[in-house]
């Protein structure tokens, strides 16, 4: 029920075409809290969704933080979450100067490459692989010459997988190398201003099996919400994940190992306040911390979680504890669950997806939802970064909950159409 004072307001900051904003904002308002959004929206335009969001620029936080000061001074807010990774350091900026509970300008700085995480993982003197950096502009044969084969070569600043690549041999390397130079030199890229994508970071290839950590911090502890297995072996050359399930079957030894490096990892980083999702990679050496971002799990794989004896979903739990509401503490429900994210089999057009409908009456399998909207271009990894949509499943163990993601998927066709090429303007003579 709403409360009868004034209600709070959450300031949900995320992507214009964010998978999660609506599921957030409808959490916050079951709660009876308003929502102001921030998106990465032009200026320019006159609120063209209709929703009031205030237009950020999110490659600027200094900037985006001054824009949601303005706007906080008429319409106060008491709570902030950012979803994605691109929004945080905006959000860090904006809470320190409105006195709002979150992560720290400089913990988020320190997330904000593959390369500052490494370096601060390594400076606390935990696990990470070996390392180095190196500029696009060199040579990538005499480059080669310092790698640790197998390794794996990836851009500094994206996410979700895209452009990360590993690479047996030189040659390999070389044509990693210059895959991934192209893709960080793209228009689609190069205009999210990410910034340091003129260097690649090369690391040695960790064998064993990848886990993903689900956590929330408050006043720098942190309580895992759930450990998810990728039952799905991730040895390359590309790594598109698919399978998330939870509980782990991992060993109770090995979980609390991984639980005690996920504690270290965001004290290196000094995370205080908020959500953090965490990848890893264990083998018989223990657990390898691969990254940690300050901000939920990605996509619609949030549906896959429910806590409490309203079983309510992290969107909910995540709006609670950002806005001091009770229910924050509750724990993940008792049944297995997980997620596939639905991957792309080849770059094209996508034009439908055929036996949805058989694929929905798998048991066990709770909803489908396609996301890849009908004659977009879709790009399958290393270049892509975006499924085409989400399987979700829930039962009384994770194998059985991982078979009938897999079942469900077995069933579904996708049907794409070539790519039609760009022809370009000629040059002027």
């Amino acid at each position: 029920m709403p409360p009868s004072h004034s209600p709070k307001r959450l300031l949900l900051l995320s992507g214009k075409l964010g998978y999660q904003t609506r599921s957030f904002a409808e959490a916050a308002r079951r709660l009876g809290a308003d929502v102001l959004f921030g998106t990465d929206r032009c200026h320019r335009l006159d609120d063209p969704w209709g929703d009031g969001a205030i237009p950020l620029d999110f490659g600027e936080p200094d900037s985006a933080a001054e824009a949601i000061v303005r706007a906080a001074a008429e319409t106060p807010v008491d709570a902030v979450l950012a979803l994605g990774d691109r929004p945080v350091p905006a959000a860090a900026r904006a809470a320190r100067r409105l006195g709002l509970a979150f992560h720290s300008v400089e913990a988020v700085e320190n997330c904000r490459t593959k390369l500052r995480q490494r370096e601060a993982f390594r400076a606390a003197g935990l696990p990470v692989p070996d390392f180095f950096v190196f500029r696009l502009d060199e040579p990538p044969e005499e480059v080669a010459e310092r790698a640790m084969f197998p390794c794996v070569l990836k851009p500094l600043a994206l996410a979700a997988s895209q452009g990360v690549i590993r690479a047996d041999n030189p040659a390999e390397f070389r044509e990693a190398a210059r895959r991934i130079r192209a893709l960080v030199e793209s228009p689609p890229v190069q205009v999210e201003r990410r910034g340091e994508l003129d260097r690649l970071l090369v690391e040695r290839y960790i064998p064993g099996r990848e886990v993903a950590v689900e956590g929330l911090v408050s006043g720098g502890r942190v309580r895992v919400l759930a450990i998810f297995d990728k039952p799905d072996p991730l040895e390359g050359p590309f790594f598109e994940e698919t399978i998330y399930v939870t509980p782990s079957r991992l060993p109770r030894e090995a979980q609390d190992a991984i639980r005690a490096c996920s504690e270290g990892a965001i004290a290196a980083l000094g995370l205080t306040h908020g959500p953090v999702h965490a990848e890893f990679r264990w083998n018989e050496r223990g657990p390898w911390i691969l990254e940690i971002q300050p901000r939920p799990i990605g996509g619609l794989c949030s549906r896959a979680l429910r806590f409490g004896p309203e079983r309510i979903g992290l969107e909910e739990l995540l709006a609670r504890h950002a806005l001091g509401l009770p229910g924050a503490d509750w724990e993940r429900e008792g049944a297995a669950s997980g997620v596939m994210m639905i991957p792309v089999p080849r770059s094209g057009i996508f034009e439908r997806v055929e036996g949805l409908e058989d694929a929905l009456a798998t048991p066990a399998v709770e909803e489908i939802e396609i996301t890849a909207r009908r004659h977009d271009p879709v790009l399958a990894w290393p270049e892509g970064s975006s499924y085409l949509g989400f399987i979700f499943a829930r039962g009384g163990e994770p194998a059985g909950v991982e078979q009938a993601l897999r079942a469900a998927h077995a069933k579904l066709r996708f049907v794409f159409s070539a790519e039609l090429p760009v022809e370009h303007p000629a040059a002027p003579r």
